[in-house]
């Protein structure tokens, strides 16, 4: 199988870099409590601006089909220009009175709708130039995405003058920063055939080594931050010079390229002083029937039964079973992680950013455990099943939220840890796990339709969640005590729980589509290669090159 090339590479790190600044509403919860005093909203009120970011996830397949008909560089910066257009108008009128509550819904869906767009073409990316490896290289880039909020934290906190208006500073970033990064990566955005016959495997190894040290970099300067006095500007550049070292890797491969063709190219020449008589090139050409079984003893990704698109996603069963497991896990994880400035505030707890930074940096963790299974189960010629993945992550995320009865800090601490991680994990292994169930013709609308669960249970969880606490308040606009979300954490734990179960009804339908691959394949391939040279497997004297 030809494997990926420098185009390839570069292609992956500008979805790693879209990725790392791509979750721009992951920091609503450092300046949501300040959001709510400027502008005089009730915790109600709050919650729906949190899900207005979530509401324009249900406009997301409009990027699935932009993607079909426009480059993904536009397509890409379309989504950029919603951000800043979103955020932007926010920052610039955010203390005047004429900016109306309705005028913020709407202004943080269209950002979020946005993320929508960057998210399309970097799945898209890695899919088409990533062939049997595309599992490995969504799972690389999409735990960037982890990352969002202790970036933009790190940002707020290392620029001077941006401190003194949280909600401002916040805002100035989320709008600015998206579109100079979509800038810097456009060329990259292309989708490049795979050509190269060099194996990359030793890429990957050193890809993941960055970002693992990338991880470990984020969850230091999270901690550290509180407990040494570490800096946040010499944090900040630490955390740069890692999120730029990916760069490398493309390089270093398009140096082994020209290298390579200049080796090619000495060769032919000695080749042709020789004599074309002396030496007999022979070119096999495998058919087409072959192509097509050694592709898919190579590639990592199950073959779904077949390509479900349209209106006929909503009549399978298995879509319904998907959407409501990945609501009641991935999408209530989202909603715990937009509710932790309010859920820190009424415990007391001084660092909100801390907190956040922390959940940040356990998601880009889970985002990227998946990546290391698949590249490690390719190897051994498995493919393991996502959905089965997905349902063991949901049983320890439902414990986590059971843990957050008890009223005590380390286990806020824990159970954020938890939460932060299975909801990386789950919602990076959801983007495999929709081609997998659904095909990959139709990706891009399929999945967009799928995250529309996200608008839908941030809706309901928040909502319950925001209603309690202001019951809790008591005719005030603050909610004291561990009493706050009690029954929040007792509901969102149960409705987890039926999550864990729907999954696993979802994976004894569908774990026929992952495993080991037909023994009588791999005996096939070596059979057809002998017939192909005359019946010996021993190559004629005359050959010098197959």
């Amino acid at each position: 199988m030809p494997s990926p090339s420098s185009a390839h590479w570069l292609s992956l790190v500008g979805s790693i870099w879209l990725q790392t600044i791509n979750g721009p509403n992951s920091d609503f919860p450092v300046y949501s409590s300040q959001l709510k005093d400027l502008k005089h909203i009730s915790q109600v009120q709050l919650n729906f601006l949190a899900f207005a970011s979530d509401a324009g996830k249900l406009f997301g397949w409009f990027s699935g089909v932009a993607a079909l008909y426009l480059p993904l560089w536009l397509v890409a910066f379309v989504g950029a220009a919603f951000g800043l257009v979103g955020y932007g108008i926010q920052y610039l009128f955010l203390d005047s009175a004429g900016l109306r509550y309705w005028h913020l819904f709407l202004l943080t869906s269209l950002a979020g709708n946005g993320i929508c767009w960057i998210n399309t073409v970097c799945y898209l990316l890695c899919i088409r130039n990533f062939g049997s490896s595309s599992r490995v290289a969504v799972s690389l880039a999409t735990s960037y995405l982890g990352l969002s909020a202790k970036v933009y934290t790190s940002l707020a906190d290392s620029i001077p003058g941006l401190a003194n208006s949280k909600a401002k500073a916040y805002l100035l970033l989320n709008a600015v920063v998206p579109m100079l990064v979509t800038v810097l990566v456009a060329p990259s955005l292309r989708v490049v055939d795979l050509k190269s016959a060099a194996s990359t495997d030793a890429a990957f190894l050193v890809m993941f080594a960055i970002t693992l040290a990338t991880g470990a970099c984020a969850v230091v300067g999270s901690i550290g931050s509180t407990s040494n006095g570490l800096s946040s500007r010499e944090h900040m550049i630490s955390l740069s010079v890692l999120l730029a070292t990916p760069v490398l890797i493309p390089l270093v491969l398009r140096i082994r390229e020209s290298m390579n063709k200049i080796r090619e190219t000495k060769r032919e020449n000695r080749i042709h002083d020789l004599g074309t008589d002396e030496t007999t090139i022979v070119a096999i050409d495998i058919p087409s029937s072959l192509d097509v079984e050694s592709s898919s003893k190579d590639d990592g990704d199950s073959k779904p039964r077949e390509e479900v698109g349209g209106l006929r996603l909503l009549r399978k069963l298995d879509f319904w079973l998907y959407f409501f497991s990945y609501m009641f896990s991935g999408t209530l994880g989202l909603v715990f992680l937009n509710n932790l400035g309010q859920i820190a505030e009424s415990r007391r707890l001084a660092q909100t950013s801390t907190l956040v930074s922390l959940s940040s940096s356990f998601g880009f963790f889970g985002r990227l455990l998946p990546s290391f299974l698949d590249y490690y189960s390719a190897k051994s010629g498995y493919s393991i099943s996502r959905t089965g993945s997905m349902a063991t992550l949901m049983a320890p995320m439902a414990g986590a939220f059971f843990l957050l009865l008890n009223p005590g800090d380390f286990f806020l601490y824990l159970s954020t840890a938890v939460i932060g991680t299975c909801t990386g994990a789950i919602t990076s292994v959801a983007v495999s796990a929709t081609s997998e169930l659904f095909g990959t013709e139709n990706f891009g609308v399929n999945h967009n339709v799928v995250v529309s669960n996200i608008p839908v249970g941030s809706l309901c969880f928040g909502y319950f969640a925001a209603y309690l606490y202001q019951r809790g308040a008591a005719g005030s606009n603050s909610c004291i005590g561990a009493a706050c979300y009690q029954e929040t954490f007792l509901l969102w734990g149960a409705m987890c729980a039926v999550g864990t179960m729907l999954c696993a009804v979802l994976y004894a339908r569908s774990r026929s589509f992952a495993g080991r691959l037909p023994a009588a394949l791999v005996r096939r391939i070596p059979t057809c290669l002998a017939n192909l040279v005359g019946g010996n497997s021993r190559a004629p004297p005359e050959v010098s090159e197959i």
